[in-house]
């Protein structure tokens, strides 16, 4: 006491009022910010026509914007597989655009029935964007035309079955195909399915849903006729639905977030104009967001859709801080202009800074090499950017032009329950900051082990629920024909001699290589340039399941005469094997493993196969300057790796996110201990959620990811605004640190408290989706941005408490080289005694 007597003696010394007289250098930055205020004030309506102006533009591209078809866009096109499977695309046609349509019902083998399924095989045909249909009325068969020692392509089906006889003699030939044996039909159970075969332009563009509609529609007539259910799958189909489920749940959430930010305003402010104007601004933004989208040629994606949601979140969050200054400030001068005035003043940089972390979180996406990941961090970040410009202009233009704030609007700035939590948490941080550590720690300790149990895996259809349609489809052709997953082998004998691939030795050493991979459980039998030649063996003997193997030396010099000259109207050849004969595909179908069993699937048990395949054929070339490769691709090798380039770059953006926030946090405070200090709690609080993630099982994927950088910009606006005040407070107080300290969390714990409110209402809205990613991503991010405006709340004043020691005239020097009117006070702050007073009895207690 002794030392903060003589303090107050000395600041009483030649007074009469028991006040004194901050005065702080007039800056530049201040007098930066007083002529923006000013200037703002004074051109409100120019500027707001100009702000009107870009939203008309931008509202005629938000109309034009698009949603995204493409959904294989994780691999970067300069990756190494990625090129491979864009020259397999080229020369053997895509790989994941069929259309799988399955059915289980032993009727549909009755005369009625299967006459309606030809006529669905039919009418399917007849939809524009389908190439082919490939169903069981429509099955080919090879036939040998020994007048002209050739093979022909004919249907066994006729186009109309008369009798019940002749559809079962019908059904025992097909059953002999053994061309089709597991992929058109399930020889144990009678499961029966059909391919359609989906054009480009239809697969990756908007035609797709109608496309998809047109399929449901037919099908949906199918089994009102027959009560026979069909499931639909296939990547075509699933990433239309997933599309059309995107653009619902934009509006959904669009509306939601709005609704629900909105009645948190409504509560902290009562009053609706102040609901109405934020949420007239708020929709700006969310125009401009959608125009930039187009302005800069991207389309809406799973993840850019999010972005008008989390626009509406944070702008809210501006729109609290904005209005509570000019309520605190209306309520100390009762002067409109003059409260609007100090707004802009002390809280532009604020704002501008807090704004500025925020959008580094989603502009070190930029640094990724996955396009979907790099529209959403510039369109997030630049929106996020711009939000702080309309921000400062319309909410201080249109308070200008709304009356005065009345008793009950400023009732907010006295709210008991909210000033009682306060002050236990200011008595917390003085009088028990040991058990505040030891907390901390065991929390810390806890989330560390939990962080060990994170693991990383997706699966191709990733997001829909477990109890969605379409996972109960998928399910159905996993169980019945190994899944409906494109997975491609490329088989390449380069050298100067032709049809090698047809050479008895390599074609006994590739069938041994398919014999094998039919031994996989989760893969279909293979199908390749290996299987029509088994076909053309079976057709030669009039089609005796018996026959279908490769020739033998003997026989292959007169069937495969057969298939010499042989057109290929159909394309049935072309699409599993080159002009040469020197390159063939072998295609099978997988079910959705996920990516650890993907990589395990192809690294253990197809590689080593591939491996003594390409040994085998090393021994039959007959030339030195011939070589062999065998590679593994498709769409679903690459959908797996793209997973595993998500999560890489996202590590990445998050490192670089840290290193930008820490140096704009050098810039602020220039002062490395309490740098340090400020990120300690945003850490802790990121570790506490990845450590619920492992307790939890919730897999570490591209959705999960993204929450660490989202938050870790969000989260250190508390830091900063705190710190701020706090460094404010140690210099208004004559270096004080509990004084201080007390101050700081009196003044900007409430509005920590509001803000942190609205943000997890906003975020956790996205709980609500139809995705399991985007759940994740909403229930980890509110979860982690509560959980930081506890540690900042806490933790912070905890840790300033106990390793903050101030040197008055370094700190001073430091504070002085700062714009003071970041803090959100007056140039020249009159001090109370009577005020440090009453906090006297905290550093007594101490």
């Amino acid at each position: 006491m002794n030392s903060l007597g003589t303090a107050l003696l000395a600041l009483r010394k030649g007074t009469k009022t028991a006040k004194i007289q901050l005065v702080l250098p007039l800056k530049f930055n201040l007098r930066m910010w007083s002529h923006v205020a000013d200037s703002i004030i004074r051109f409100r309506l120019p500027l707001m026509g100009v702000i009107i102006g870009i939203t008309v533009v931008m509202g005629y591209y938000a109309s034009r914007v698009e949603m995204s078809y493409d959904f294989g866009r994780a691999v970067p096109p300069n990756d190494p597989d990625m090129q491979f499977l864009t020259r397999f695309r080229e020369q053997f046609g895509e790989d994941g655009n069929m259309v799988a349509v399955g059915l289980r019902d032993s009727s549909v083998y009755e005369l009625k029935n299967f006459q309606r399924f030809t006529e669905l095989s039919m009418k399917l045909r007849t939809i524009e964007g389908v190439n082919e249909v490939l169903s069981l009325p429509r099955m080919k068969i090879i036939q040998k035309d020994t007048a002209r020692q050739r093979f022909t392509i004919a249907s066994l089906f006729p186009d109309t079955v008369r009798s019940q006889p002749e559809l079962d003699s019908l059904l025992m030939a097909a059953e002999n195909q053994k061309f089709y044996a597991g992929q058109l039909v399930n020889p144990t159970n009678g499961s029966t399915m059909m391919l359609i075969s989906v054009d480009k332009e239809y697969a990756n563009s908007a035609k797709r849903v109608k496309l998809t509609q047109d399929l449901r529609d037919a099908g949906k007539a199918f089994t009102d006729q027959t009560g026979i259910e069909l499931r639909f799958a296939g990547l075509p189909f699933i990433r239309a639905v997933v599309a059309e489920q995107v653009r619902k749940e934009l509006s959904l959430f669009l509306y939601l977030s709005a609704l629900v930010t909105g009645a948190i305003m409504l509560i902290f402010f009562r009053s609706f104009r102040a609901v109405i104007f934020s949420m007239i601004m708020i929709g700006v933004l969310v125009v401009w967001t959608l125009g930039t989208i187009t302005l800069l040629g991207f389309k809406i994606t799973l993840l850019s859709g999010l972005i008008p949601p989390v626009i509406v979140t944070i702008g809210i969050t501006n729109a609290i801080y904005l209005l509570n200054k000019y309520h605190l400030e209306y309520a100390r001068q009762r002067n409109k202009m003059e409260a609007i005035r100090v707004v802009v003043q002390k809280m532009g940089l604020a704002t501008f800074l807090t704004n500025l972390t925020v959008a580094i979180g989603f502009l070190t996406l930029l640094s990724t090499d996955i396009l979907i990941l790099r529209e959403f961090g510039i369109v997030a970040g630049i929106n996020i950017l711009a939000l702080f410009f309309v921000s400062l202009i319309m909410i201080p233009g249109i308070l200008s032009w709304l009356p005065e704030p009345s008793p009950k609007h400023l009732r907010h700035l006295n709210f008991r329950i909210l000033g009682g939590f306060v002050n236990i948490v200011d008595l917390l941080v003085h009088r028990h900051r040991t058990a505040i550590y030891l907390v901390t720690f065991l929390i810390t300790l806890f989330s560390a082990l939990g962080m060990l149990r994170l693991h990383s895996v997706s699966f191709m259809v990733d997001d829909i629920p477990a109890e969605s349609q379409i996972k109960k489809d998928l399910h159905f052709f996993e169980a019945n024909f190994s899944g409906v997953m494109p997975l491609e082998i490329v088989v390449d004998i380069s050298g100067k001699r032709k049809r090698q691939l047809l050479e008895i030795k390599n074609l006994e050493a590739i069938n041994d290589f398919e014999n094998a991979l039919d031994s996989i459980t989760v893969t279909s039998r293979p199908v390749s340039i290996i299987s029509l030649v088994k076909a053309a063996k079976q057709a030669f003997y009039n089609n005796n399941p018996d026959r279908y193997e490769l020739p033998t030396k003997t026989e292959s010099s007169f069937i495969l005469r057969y298939m010499k000259g042989q057109s290929d109207n159909s394309g049935l050849v072309k699409s599993f094997v080159d002009s040469t004969f020197n390159k063939m595909r072998i295609s099978m179908q997988m079910a959705d493993v996920g990516s650890k069993r993907m990589d395990s699937l192809i690294g253990k048990i197809i590689q080593p196969k591939v491996d003594t395949l390409v040994a085998e054929l090393k021994r039959n070339l007959k030339s030195d300057k011939d070589s062999v490769s065998v590679a593994v691709t498709g769409t679903s090798k690459i959908f797996i790796k793209g997973n595993k380039f998500l999560i890489n770059n996202l590590t990445e953006s998050l490192v670089l996110a840290f290193i930008l926030i820490t140096l704009s946090m050098a810039f602020l405070f220039a002062n490395a201990r309490m740098i340090l200090i400020s990120l300690i709690p945003n850490l802790i609080a990121m570790m506490i959620t990845a450590g619920l993630m492992g307790y939890l099982d919730i897999p570490l994927k591209a959705s999960t990811a993204l929450i660490f950088s989202i938050t870790f910009g969000i989260s250190v606006d508390n830091s900063i605004r705190f710190l701020a005040k706090y460094r404010q407070e140690l210099l208004a107080g004559g270096f004080f640190v509990p004084r201080a300290v007390s101050e700081s969390i009196l003044e900007t714990g409430k509005s920590i408290i509001y803000t942190s409110a609205a943000l997890f209402a906003g975020f956790i809205i996205f709980a609500f989706s139809d995705f399991g990613g985007t759940i994740a991503l909403g229930i980890l991010t509110s979860t982690t941005l509560l959980i930081s405006m506890f540690t900042n709340l806490i933790l912070l004043p905890a840790l300033i408490m106990t390793f903050d020691k101030p040197n008055r005239e370094s700190q001073k020097r430091l504070i002085d080289d700062f714009d003071s009117s970041f803090y959100g006070e007056e140039e020249d702050e009159e001090i109370d005694l009577s005020k440090i007073r009453i906090h006297d009895r905290v550093g007594a207690a101490e």
